[in-house]
């Protein structure tokens, strides 16, 4: 018997550590030769699951056999579908059920079961039983392309290998040869009604296989101790996240993208823009209360290439074709804006129409940062300046003397902050400019003394 078990000695809840980023850009999959199975018509596969971007394509989650004959994906339609077949006939099954939210993990468990009496395909999400439409498989039937030698993928066609790759993060995939599971072995509901993980500690058959990606240099490795290993494309260990179903990360959002102009990538923690400027708010507004910080990092300073800022969410920017007015704060003259100007520093305050022009050289080396103090509404923008390894806050009278922690010396004070939960912060790029959304742990600059590093949704 093995035990996926990992405990927080502090909360006494078991955690995740990690999840694998998979990026459909860099054809990012896993793959291995299957074992004979100890059966071919019972199984539970359990995995928890955050989308990137790429709604709305058909991404795998796991398939093998000749021509994916036993598969999981997402249709054009954001569902998921469930197919068996005997070889000859397809039977499949898809969630009424719609799965869009980016900014959310998602824990699924797949039954399928075949045996003497039995046959259905069914799913829960979340502790719950999922209605599913389509066909329902056929008892006494053997799974085709399932513990038959033949290739198995994650995130990938498993027959050509190389298409409909998954787009964002699996965490916890469990697949158990030979029982028919339901969702209370792998996780329960709290004490507020949330569905958590727990750790499975059954045995999981001669097919079955545990991938956690725990090792960044072997992210597919098979800890159930079966040595069902899965090899990696497309994958480095820099794709080993925090971003975890216990520690769920705020990202860039592709639902708030205006008029999807840009391009979101690598679990949405980079932000491309097109050939027209777009602006993109995170998967979280800033809470109303509490003081808060957050860093990005860009790659073109050239002027008008892009801005960022603190906008309300509703900003009608967003919802605007690209390219129409699209400078963050503008076009409701409720927030401020940070831009390049000749390699310096620019900002405008649209709340008071006021230009804000410091002497404050950027460079592509530097951090952009944004610390807001909700119960006073104070918002300071500045950088980590790189060259001279200080943190450099502007202020309304265009100094740079902005100090966050003593609350003195804001960019901006924005009143109609204070106790709103409307506000966001966003950026805008075009040109093919990349945004980085940094981690606490990537970022150079300091977190100002008594502000919390905008990061982990349990924060907010």
């Amino acid at each position: 018997m093995f035990t996926s078990e990992l405990w927080n000695n502090t909360t006494g809840v078991y955690e995740i550590d990690q999840s694998i980023r998979f990026n459909n850009d860099d054809n990012a999959y896993l793959h291995r030769t299957q074992d004979t199975a100890d059966s071919k018509r019972k199984l539970t596969f359990s995995w928890w699951f955050k989308r990137g971007s790429s709604l709305g394509s058909e991404m795998c989650i796991i398939s093998a056999g000749a021509s994916s004959r036993f598969m999981s994906r997402f249709n054009t339609d954001d569902q998921l579908t469930f197919r068996l077949t005997n070889g000859t006939t397809e039977k499949t099954m898809t969630t009424a059920m719609v799965f869009r939210d980016v900014s959310a993990w998602y824990h699924c468990v797949w039954i399928a079961d075949c045996t003497t009496g039995s046959a259905f395909s069914r799913l829960y999400v979340n502790g719950s039983l999922v209605t599913m439409t389509g066909t329902q498989p056929s008892a006494d039937t053997d799974f085709a392309g399932y513990g038959d030698g033949s290739k198995m993928g994650i995130s990938t066609l498993a027959h050509s290998l190389s298409s409909q790759e998954f787009d964002g993060y699996l965490a916890e995939m469990q697949l158990i040869d030979n029982l028919a599971l339901d969702s209370s072995y792998f996780g329960k509901t709290n004490s507020d009604g949330i569905w958590i993980p727990k750790a499975y500690t059954g045995s999981y058959g001669t097919n079955g296989f545990f991938v956690d990606g725990r090792d960044a240099s072997d992210l597919g490795d098979d800890e159930s101790g079966n040595g069902n290993d899965f090899a990696t494309n497309g994958l480095a260990s820099n794709d080993q996240v925090p971003d975890t179903p216990t520690n769920n990360q705020i990202t860039f959002n592709p639902l708030n993208n205006q008029q999807s102009g840009g391009t979101p990538r690598n679990g949405n923690l980079d932000y491309t823009g097109p050939s027209t400027r777009t602006n993109i708010s995170l998967t979280a507004n800033i809470p109303a209360t509490g003081k808060w910080a957050v860093a990005f990092k860009q790659t073109n300073q050239s002027n008008d290439e892009w801005n960022m800022g603190i906008t309300k969410a509703t900003n009608t920017n967003f919802g605007d074709a690209a390219g129409s007015n699209e400078a963050i704060g503008a076009q409701d003259n409720d927030g401020i804006q940070f831009l390049p100007s000749s390699n310096d520093a620019s900002l405008y305050n649209y709340i008071d129409s006021a230009t804000i022009d410091p002497s404050l050289p950027i460079t592509t080396s530097d951090e952009f940062w944004m610390a807001v103090d909700m119960a006073t509404g104070k918002c300071f923008l500045g950088i980590y300046d790189a060259s001279a390894t200080a943190m450099k806050f502007v202020a309304a009278d265009a100094g740079i003397d902005g100090d966050p922690a003593n609350g003195t010396n804001p960019t901006i004070t924005i009143s109609d902050m204070v106790g709103s939960g409307d506000y966001a912060f966003a950026v805008n790029s075009k040109n093919t400019n990349v945004w980085t959304l940094l981690r606490s742990t990537g970022v150079d600059g300091t977190t100002p003394t008594g502000y919390t590093y905008f990061e982990n949704v349990k924060d907010l």
